[in-house]
């Protein structure tokens, strides 16, 4: 398979070509500009949001409300919303670096999000010019408060399985909205709704839902295990009457809008496993530098290294995929005219599989980076004492938050067959060519770089397995669910090694970045051999299965990385630094 740029910059297309570093967005490439947003919102952070922890933990929902009205006076709650209607017009890029900040304290950074991202943007891409005139200003503002109310009781991953119900008053030709919508963020103090109800008992549609029409009320605050201080209610609508000009899109069209505003909710739960992140790591080292066992710090001993040398590896990468997403949605945004609602859901969709990989990686590498910090702390960690039992409690929901992460893991190689079927992605030819290749014991293409040398190996390792899957089972493969989840592991796998190489050409090769980069690729082809013998041990056997577990193994043939060595100059850079400092 030839190192091009061909289909690279396709949803997808990093299955199939190589990737320049030139196409891929990494923070080595902020602009002034994102540099300020960034300092900006760590000092609104530092300064306005962490100091009333204890209170926003309590549910203090005017505080919540004043720290928005704040963050809306520096513009950080009309990051997204175009210059004409009160908003700053910023790119997704600075949307994610402002999202990447905030999630140093959970619940607000939900509560945040909730309003100015699947609650505002909606509206957004989706309204009409009125809808825009009436509600942008304020919510950009932060004078009037949004949330997204999707989830039932019985349809949380299967979305359109809904039972809100809308009819048209034929009288007036306003909508009766009647149902319940579960685990909605924000509704304590919301002001209004983005609600999706089904017209007619079929025609899954959108509306914008005031908390003050007749009819809609909330249901008690939800005793959760984590992100306390975020409100989480049942949404109530007993013939709830909505404004006729209130329905968001068309009828029926409703998916359009929950699916569109999820994938970018998902890329930013990326970006907020980032901050998060970052902040346990933080903990982690200070906790680790002071905490003296055996007459020693034991950031010295090597066990510890070991984990603070991983949670920095882990987040590293996760920071590169978050921006490089951002950089493709941006691209693609930048060719359309974003009045035009449709042209602005085709170019989120262009990367649905993106945003899913980077919500089921970065959510998961948060899950790792605060569990290896409470046990970094010892019993310590398992006090609230200790703000790290905080941040292992809040992480826990975003393995759930913008579909679960199996409901992603399925939706990935779903979403490939598709456009392998309609014919956006030549993946159907590419998976006969690394068939082949395996099979006839050839060597991966050479790139000009070992890393990048090692993602084809693993692209062509993905597109085999993908074929087997295919050949197997191609009148029912959406069925093999668990062939599906290991095959998106190595999608997963390949779409963060092909990141990391490519970011690693921008930081000129500087050592922590070389080690970090060798030493996840080393480990990730080992995980992605592991996958491949599963589902090839479940599609074959006797001979058969030898030569094609030969072939993988072949191909997959990088060199082991001195893990331990790296892992020790990675952790006493982070021990010097007292902090995450690449």
């Amino acid at each position: 398979m030839k190192e091009t740029t061909t289909n690279a910059l396709r949803g997808g297309g990093f299955l199939l070509d190589g990737t320049a570093s030139v196409d891929v967005f990494a923070p080595e490439d902020f602009s002034e500009e994102h540099q300020l947003i960034r300092e900006m919102t760590a000092q609104f952070v530092e300064g306005e949001v962490v100091p009333r922890l204890e209170e926003i933990e309590s549910r203090d929902w005017d505080l919540t409300r004043a720290l928005l009205r704040s963050a809306a006076e520096i513009g950080l709650c009309g990051i997204e919303v175009p210059e004409k209607f009160g908003g700053a017009e910023l790119d997704k890029v600075s949307a994610m670096i402002v999202t990447e900040q905030m999630a140093r304290v959970g619940s607000f950074a939900v509560t945040y999000g909730g309003h100015t991202g699947i609650g505002t943007l909606p509206i957004v891409y989706f309204g009409t010019e009125d809808q825009k005139q009436k509600y942008l200003p304020a919510l950009s503002q932060a004078d009037m408060l949004s949330s997204y109310a999707l989830s039932e009781a019985s349809s949380g991953s299967d979305a359109l399985a809904a039972r809100a119900s809308a009819s048209r008053d034929g009288a007036t030709g306003d909508w009766m909205l009647t149902g319940e919508k579960m685990w909605i963020t924000n509704a304590a103090f919301a002001d209004l709704f983005v609600t999706f109800a089904k017209v007619d008992g079929d025609k899954f549609s959108c509306f914008i839902v005031e908390k003050a029409f007749p009819g809609v009320s909330t249901g008690a605050e939800e005793q959760k295990m984590g992100l306390k201080g975020s409100s989480t209610r049942t949404l109530l609508l007993d013939e709830a009457r909505i404004p006729g000009e209130n329905l968001l899109g068309e009828v029926g069209q409703g998916h359009r809008v929950a699916f569109n505003i999820l994938n970018t909710g998902r890329a930013k739960l990326g970006a907020n496993a980032v901050g998060a992140s970052k902040t346990a790591l933080d903990s982690a080292i200070g906790y680790a530098r002071v905490r003296v066992a055996f007459g020693r710090p034991i950031a010295s001993f090597g066990a510890i290294r070991h984990k603070l040398a991983e949670m920095a590896i882990r987040t590293w990468i996760t920071e590169a995929m978050v921006y490089r997403t951002a950089g493709l949605l941006d691209r693609a945004l930048e060719t359309v005219d974003t009045e035009q609602p449709a042209d602005v859901m085709k170019a989120i969709e262009e990367y649905a599989i993106e945003c899913s990989v980077l919500k089921v990686f970065g959510t998961e590498v948060l899950d790792y980076v605060v569990d290896e910090a409470v046990q970094i702390h010892g019993g310590y960690g398992y006090s609230q004492e200790y703000d790290v039992e905080r941040y292992y409690r809040d992480a826990r929901v975003n393995r759930i938050f913008e579909g679960t992460n199996e409901i992603n893991r399925l939706l990935i190689p779903t979403m490939l067959a598709k456009r392998a079927e309609t014919g956006r992605l030549p993946i159907q030819e590419a998976t006969r060519s690394a068939m082949e290749t395996i099979l006839s014991g050839s060597a991966a293409t050479e790139a000009p770089t070992a890393e990048k040398t090692a993602v084809i190996q693993a692209r062509t390792a993905a597109l085999f397995v993908a074929g087997s899957i295919m050949a197997a089972h191609r009148g029912d493969f959406r069925e093999q669910q668990e062939l599906l989840m290991h095959l998106s592991d190595i999608v997963i796998e390949t779409y963060a090694m092909d990141t990391a190489a490519a970011r690693l050409e921008k930081t000129a090769g500087d050592s922590p970045s070389v080690d970090i980069v060798h030493t996840f690729i080393s480990d990730a082809m080992v995980r992605i051999e592991g996958s491949a013998r599963a589902v090839l041990a479940a599609l074959a056997g006797g001979q058969d299965l030898r030569d094609q577990l030969e072939g993988v193994h072949r191909m997959l043939r990088w060199e082991p990385t001195d893990g331990i060595s790296s892992r020790r100059r990675i952790a006493e850079a982070l021990s010097d630094a007292g902090r995450y400092c690449f």
